[in-house]
Protein backbone atom coordinates (compact mmCIF):
# COMPACT_ATOMS: atom_id res chain seq x y z
CA UNK A 1 0.00 0.00 0.00
CA UNK A 2 1.36 3.39 -0.97
CA UNK A 3 2.18 5.59 2.02
CA UNK A 4 0.44 8.97 2.20
CA UNK A 5 1.91 11.61 4.51
CA UNK A 6 -1.54 13.11 5.01
CA UNK A 7 -2.97 9.76 6.10
CA UNK A 8 -0.16 7.85 7.84
CA UNK A 9 -2.38 5.46 9.77
CA UNK A 10 -3.41 2.32 7.94
CA UNK A 11 -7.02 2.38 6.78
CA UNK A 12 -7.50 6.15 6.88
CA UNK A 13 -9.48 7.74 4.10
CA UNK A 14 -8.62 11.07 2.50
CA UNK A 15 -10.92 12.81 4.99
CA UNK A 16 -9.63 11.49 8.30
CA UNK A 17 -12.20 9.74 10.46
CA UNK A 18 -12.72 11.30 13.93
CA UNK A 19 -11.52 8.19 15.77
CA UNK A 20 -8.09 8.40 14.10
CA UNK A 21 -7.37 11.94 15.30
CA UNK A 22 -6.51 11.07 18.94
CA UNK A 23 -4.25 8.29 17.65
CA UNK A 24 -2.39 10.78 15.47
CA UNK A 25 -1.77 13.17 18.36
CA UNK A 26 -0.84 10.33 20.73
CA UNK A 27 1.60 8.64 18.33
CA UNK A 28 3.28 11.72 16.88
CA UNK A 29 6.08 11.79 19.46
CA UNK A 30 7.27 8.39 18.23
CA UNK A 31 8.12 10.00 14.90
CA UNK A 32 10.07 12.98 16.23
CA UNK A 33 13.80 13.22 16.89
CA UNK A 34 14.44 12.05 20.45
CA UNK A 35 17.27 14.57 20.82
CA UNK A 36 17.12 18.17 19.66
CA UNK A 37 19.94 18.52 17.14
CA UNK A 38 20.17 22.26 17.80
CA UNK A 39 21.41 21.38 21.31
CA UNK A 40 24.30 19.31 19.97
CA UNK A 41 27.61 20.34 18.43
CA UNK A 42 28.19 22.67 15.50
CA UNK A 43 29.34 19.61 13.55
CA UNK A 44 25.93 17.96 13.83
CA UNK A 45 24.13 21.17 12.90
CA UNK A 46 26.30 21.58 9.79
CA UNK A 47 25.92 17.88 8.98
CA UNK A 48 22.14 18.29 9.02
CA UNK A 49 22.26 21.40 6.84
CA UNK A 50 24.37 19.61 4.25
CA UNK A 51 22.13 16.54 4.40
CA UNK A 52 19.04 18.66 3.68
CA UNK A 53 20.83 20.45 0.87
CA UNK A 54 21.89 17.14 -0.67
CA UNK A 55 18.35 15.74 -0.38
CA UNK A 56 16.97 18.81 -2.16
CA UNK A 57 19.60 18.52 -4.89
CA UNK A 58 18.51 14.91 -5.37
CA UNK A 59 14.89 16.03 -5.52
CA UNK A 60 15.58 18.30 -8.47
CA UNK A 61 18.23 16.24 -10.25
CA UNK A 62 16.25 12.98 -9.93
CA UNK A 63 12.83 14.62 -10.39
CA UNK A 64 11.49 13.38 -7.06
CA UNK A 65 8.23 14.39 -5.44
CA UNK A 66 9.01 17.05 -2.77
CA UNK A 67 7.23 14.86 -0.22
CA UNK A 68 9.81 12.11 -0.80
CA UNK A 69 12.64 14.48 0.11
CA UNK A 70 10.63 15.74 3.09
CA UNK A 71 10.10 12.21 4.38
CA UNK A 72 13.78 11.40 3.85
CA UNK A 73 14.80 14.37 6.00
CA UNK A 74 12.41 13.16 8.69
CA UNK A 75 14.27 9.84 8.67
CA UNK A 76 17.63 11.64 8.77
CA UNK A 77 16.61 13.73 11.79
CA UNK A 78 15.32 10.73 13.69
CA UNK A 79 18.40 8.68 12.83
CA UNK A 80 20.75 11.45 13.96
CA UNK A 81 18.94 11.61 17.29
CA UNK A 82 19.56 7.90 17.85
CA UNK A 83 23.06 7.41 16.45
CA UNK A 84 26.13 9.49 17.13
CA UNK A 85 27.81 10.46 13.86
CA UNK A 86 31.55 10.52 14.23
CA UNK A 87 33.62 13.23 12.65
CA UNK A 88 36.35 12.53 10.15
CA UNK A 89 34.23 10.29 7.91
CA UNK A 90 32.69 12.70 5.37
CA UNK A 91 31.38 9.92 3.11
CA UNK A 92 28.81 9.03 5.81
CA UNK A 93 26.75 12.08 4.78
CA UNK A 94 26.13 10.89 1.25
CA UNK A 95 25.50 7.29 2.28
CA UNK A 96 22.90 8.33 4.86
CA UNK A 97 21.11 10.68 2.46
CA UNK A 98 21.07 8.12 -0.35
CA UNK A 99 19.70 5.44 1.97
CA UNK A 100 16.99 7.67 3.48
CA UNK A 101 15.91 8.86 0.04
CA UNK A 102 15.72 5.25 -1.10
CA UNK A 103 13.61 4.28 1.92
CA UNK A 104 11.28 7.26 1.46
CA UNK A 105 10.81 6.46 -2.23
CA UNK A 106 9.99 2.85 -1.40
CA UNK A 107 7.45 3.94 1.20
CA UNK A 108 5.74 6.24 -1.28
CA UNK A 109 5.99 3.76 -4.14
CA UNK A 110 8.09 6.18 -6.17
CA UNK A 111 11.08 5.35 -8.35
CA UNK A 112 14.44 6.46 -7.05
CA UNK A 113 17.69 5.60 -8.78
CA UNK A 114 20.67 5.59 -6.46
CA UNK A 115 22.94 5.40 -9.51
CA UNK A 116 21.39 8.56 -10.99
CA UNK A 117 21.75 10.27 -7.63
CA UNK A 118 25.41 9.28 -7.44
CA UNK A 119 26.03 10.25 -11.06
CA UNK A 120 24.91 13.73 -10.12
CA UNK A 121 27.26 13.70 -7.15
CA UNK A 122 30.23 12.57 -9.24
CA UNK A 123 30.56 16.14 -10.46
CA UNK A 124 31.61 16.98 -6.90
CA UNK A 125 33.91 13.95 -6.73
CA UNK A 126 31.82 12.20 -4.11
CA UNK A 127 32.02 8.61 -3.00
CA UNK A 128 30.41 5.82 -5.00
CA UNK A 129 28.37 3.15 -3.18
CA UNK A 130 27.16 -0.12 -4.57
CA UNK A 131 23.62 -1.44 -4.05
CA UNK A 132 24.68 -3.82 -1.28
CA UNK A 133 26.21 -1.01 0.76
CA UNK A 134 23.13 1.20 0.41
CA UNK A 135 20.84 -1.68 1.35
CA UNK A 136 22.91 -2.41 4.44
CA UNK A 137 22.72 1.25 5.43
CA UNK A 138 18.95 1.15 4.91
CA UNK A 139 18.74 -1.73 7.37
CA UNK A 140 20.76 0.25 9.90
CA UNK A 141 18.33 3.18 9.53
CA UNK A 142 15.31 0.88 9.83
CA UNK A 143 16.64 -0.63 13.06
CA UNK A 144 17.49 2.78 14.53
CA UNK A 145 13.96 4.00 13.79
CA UNK A 146 12.40 0.80 15.18
CA UNK A 147 10.89 0.23 11.73
CA UNK A 148 8.48 3.14 12.27
CA UNK A 149 8.58 4.39 8.70
CA UNK A 150 4.97 5.59 8.37
CA UNK A 151 6.01 8.93 9.80
CA UNK A 152 3.45 11.23 11.35
CA UNK A 153 4.36 14.68 10.05
CA UNK A 154 2.66 18.11 10.03
CA UNK A 155 0.96 17.12 6.78
CA UNK A 156 -0.95 14.48 8.76
CA UNK A 157 -2.82 17.18 10.71
CA UNK A 158 -3.71 19.69 8.00
CA UNK A 159 -7.12 18.23 7.14
CA UNK A 160 -8.14 18.07 10.78
CA UNK A 161 -7.30 21.70 11.53
CA UNK A 162 -8.73 22.97 8.22
CA UNK A 163 -12.03 21.32 9.12
CA UNK A 164 -12.33 23.94 11.87
CA UNK A 165 -12.36 26.75 9.32
CA UNK A 166 -15.47 28.82 8.68
CA UNK A 167 -16.71 29.35 5.99
CA UNK A 168 -16.23 25.84 4.62
CA UNK A 169 -15.59 26.86 1.04
CA UNK A 170 -13.53 24.17 -0.80
CA UNK A 171 -11.42 26.54 -2.95
CA UNK A 172 -10.64 28.69 0.09
CA UNK A 173 -9.66 25.63 2.13
CA UNK A 174 -7.42 24.42 -0.70
CA UNK A 175 -5.74 27.83 -0.98
CA UNK A 176 -5.07 27.80 2.77
CA UNK A 177 -3.77 24.23 2.65
CA UNK A 178 -1.42 25.01 -0.25
CA UNK A 179 0.04 28.03 1.51
CA UNK A 180 0.42 26.23 4.82
CA UNK A 181 2.16 23.35 3.03
CA UNK A 182 4.75 25.77 1.66
CA UNK A 183 5.45 26.92 5.20
CA UNK A 184 5.77 23.32 6.41
CA UNK A 185 8.40 22.61 3.75
CA UNK A 186 10.19 25.78 4.80
CA UNK A 187 9.97 24.94 8.50
CA UNK A 188 11.93 21.72 8.03
CA UNK A 189 15.02 23.87 7.47
CA UNK A 190 14.54 25.80 10.72
CA UNK A 191 16.42 23.78 13.30
CA UNK A 192 14.78 25.55 16.23
CA UNK A 193 11.38 24.31 15.04
CA UNK A 194 12.43 20.67 15.50
CA UNK A 195 11.39 20.81 19.14
CA UNK A 196 7.72 21.28 18.26
CA UNK A 197 5.33 18.41 17.65
CA UNK A 198 4.08 17.87 14.08
CA UNK A 199 0.57 18.96 15.11
CA UNK A 200 1.93 22.25 16.45
CA UNK A 201 3.87 22.85 13.22
CA UNK A 202 0.72 22.18 11.19
CA UNK A 203 -1.49 24.42 13.31
CA UNK A 204 1.10 27.22 13.26
CA UNK A 205 1.50 27.05 9.49
CA UNK A 206 -2.27 27.38 9.06
CA UNK A 207 -2.48 30.28 11.49
CA UNK A 208 0.30 32.14 9.67
CA UNK A 209 -1.28 31.33 6.30
CA UNK A 210 -4.70 32.49 7.48
CA UNK A 211 -3.26 35.84 8.58
CA UNK A 212 -1.98 36.24 5.04
CA UNK A 213 -4.96 34.91 3.11
CA UNK A 214 -8.05 35.73 5.17
CA UNK A 215 -9.66 38.95 6.39
CA UNK A 216 -8.90 39.65 10.03
CA UNK A 217 -12.25 38.48 11.43
CA UNK A 218 -12.00 35.06 9.80
CA UNK A 219 -8.32 34.66 10.61
CA UNK A 220 -8.98 35.51 14.26
CA UNK A 221 -11.92 33.10 14.45
CA UNK A 222 -9.85 30.31 12.88
CA UNK A 223 -7.02 30.87 15.36
CA UNK A 224 -9.48 30.75 18.26
CA UNK A 225 -10.89 27.47 17.00
CA UNK A 226 -7.42 25.93 16.82
CA UNK A 227 -6.48 27.20 20.28
CA UNK A 228 -9.68 25.66 21.64
CA UNK A 229 -8.72 22.22 20.38
CA UNK A 230 -8.24 19.85 23.31
CA UNK A 231 -5.19 18.24 21.70
CA UNK A 232 -3.24 21.50 21.34
CA UNK A 233 -0.79 22.96 23.86
CA UNK A 234 -1.57 26.67 23.68
CA UNK A 235 1.81 27.92 24.91
CA UNK A 236 3.71 25.78 22.43
CA UNK A 237 1.36 26.82 19.63
CA UNK A 238 1.85 30.52 20.28
CA UNK A 239 5.63 30.10 20.54
CA UNK A 240 5.77 28.09 17.32
CA UNK A 241 3.45 30.49 15.47
CA UNK A 242 5.67 33.42 16.41
CA UNK A 243 8.80 31.56 15.27
CA UNK A 244 7.14 30.60 12.00
CA UNK A 245 5.95 34.16 11.40
CA UNK A 246 9.53 35.34 11.88
CA UNK A 247 10.67 32.69 9.40
CA UNK A 248 8.17 33.92 6.81
CA UNK A 249 9.10 37.57 7.31
CA UNK A 250 12.79 36.74 7.12
CA UNK A 251 12.27 34.86 3.87
CA UNK A 252 10.39 37.84 2.41
CA UNK A 253 7.39 35.96 1.08
CA UNK A 254 5.34 37.71 -1.59
CA UNK A 255 1.74 37.51 -0.48
CA UNK A 256 -0.06 39.82 -2.91
CA UNK A 257 -1.16 37.18 -5.40
CA UNK A 258 -2.19 34.75 -2.69
CA UNK A 259 -4.16 37.40 -0.82
CA UNK A 260 -5.99 38.37 -3.99
CA UNK A 261 -6.80 34.71 -4.53
CA UNK A 262 -8.27 34.22 -1.07
CA UNK A 263 -10.34 37.39 -1.24
CA UNK A 264 -11.77 36.34 -4.57
CA UNK A 265 -12.77 33.05 -2.98
CA UNK A 266 -14.57 34.91 -0.21
CA UNK A 267 -16.33 37.05 -2.81
CA UNK A 268 -17.39 33.87 -4.54
CA UNK A 269 -18.71 32.44 -1.27
CA UNK A 270 -20.91 35.42 -0.46
CA UNK A 271 -21.87 36.56 -3.94
CA UNK A 272 -22.33 32.97 -5.15
CA UNK A 273 -20.73 33.91 -8.44
CA UNK A 274 -19.09 31.25 -10.59
CA UNK A 275 -15.38 31.47 -11.21
CA UNK A 276 -12.82 29.16 -12.72
CA UNK A 277 -9.98 27.37 -11.01
CA UNK A 278 -8.02 30.59 -10.59
CA UNK A 279 -9.12 30.57 -6.96
CA UNK A 280 -6.51 28.04 -6.08
CA UNK A 281 -2.94 28.89 -5.34
CA UNK A 282 0.08 27.16 -6.75
CA UNK A 283 0.58 23.49 -6.09
CA UNK A 284 2.78 22.31 -3.27
CA UNK A 285 6.40 23.00 -4.07
CA UNK A 286 9.51 22.77 -2.01
CA UNK A 287 10.69 26.28 -1.26
CA UNK A 288 13.17 25.40 1.44
CA UNK A 289 16.21 27.44 2.33
CA UNK A 290 18.82 24.98 1.17
CA UNK A 291 22.41 25.58 2.11
CA UNK A 292 24.79 24.69 -0.66
CA UNK A 293 27.51 22.49 0.79
CA UNK A 294 30.97 23.91 0.73
CA UNK A 295 33.60 22.39 -1.48
CA UNK A 296 34.54 19.10 0.09
CA UNK A 297 37.96 17.65 -0.62
CA UNK A 298 36.79 14.04 -0.78
CA UNK A 299 38.63 11.40 -2.70
CA UNK A 300 36.44 9.08 -4.73
CA UNK A 301 36.40 5.50 -3.52
CA UNK A 302 34.26 2.41 -3.87
CA UNK A 303 32.82 1.37 -0.52
CA UNK A 304 31.50 -2.15 -0.22
CA UNK A 305 31.80 -5.33 1.86
CA UNK A 306 32.51 -5.52 5.59
CA UNK A 307 29.78 -3.00 6.38
CA UNK A 308 29.01 -2.46 10.07
CA UNK A 309 28.12 0.37 12.45
CA UNK A 310 31.67 0.93 13.67
CA UNK A 311 33.13 1.14 10.19
CA UNK A 312 30.59 3.68 8.96
CA UNK A 313 31.13 5.83 12.00
CA UNK A 314 27.95 5.51 14.05
CA UNK A 315 27.63 4.87 17.76
CA UNK A 316 24.63 4.65 20.03
CA UNK A 317 23.64 7.84 21.84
Amino acid sequence: MEFDLENPLTGCTTEQQPETIPDLFFSASDHMPSLIISQTSDFHICFRQEAISLALQAQYSCDLDPLVAYLAVNYIDRFMSKKEIQQGKPWVLKLLVASCLSLAAKMMNTHFSASDFQSFEQREQGFIFDTKTINQMELLVLNALDWRMRSITPFSFLSFFISLLEPKDPPLKQALKDRASEFIFKAQHEIKLLEFEPSIIAASSLIVASHELLPMQYSSSFKTSILSCQHVNKEKLLACSNAMQEMVERAGYESVSSTRTALSVLDQHYNKSVTDTSTSTSTITSVGMSMTPGKREIKRRKLNNHFNENKVGFSQR
